[in-house]
């Protein structure tokens, strides 16, 4: 694998995690609906989080899709760097 192809895919994995990161962190408050922001973070992330949530159930008032999304990201950085270390 070519390292600067993974080394992009690895930034667009970050930069996922931190969008579901700060997307976690704005629902802890009472944001405005018209916010561009807020309503960014919930476009970009929503499609990553949605079909997580479909098969976890709810633990109590918590969500923990955004968790395992975050694992799963971080397991697809080791994969590709796995791949560009061959």
């Amino acid at each position: 694998m070519n390292d600067q192809v993974a080394a992009i895919f690895i930034l667009f994995l970050y930069v996922l995690i931190g969008l579901v990161v700060a997307r976690s962190i704005i629902t802890w408050f009472s944001v405005r609906p018209d916010n561009q922001f807020a309503r960014f973070l919930f476009q970009a992330t929503e499609p990553l989080i949605e079909p997580i949530r479909r098969f976890m159930p709810r633990v109590g008032m918590l969500d923990l899709s955004p968790m395992v999304l975050i694992v799963l990201l971080y397991i697809m950085i080791e994969v590709v760097r796995q791949a560009a270390e061959q």
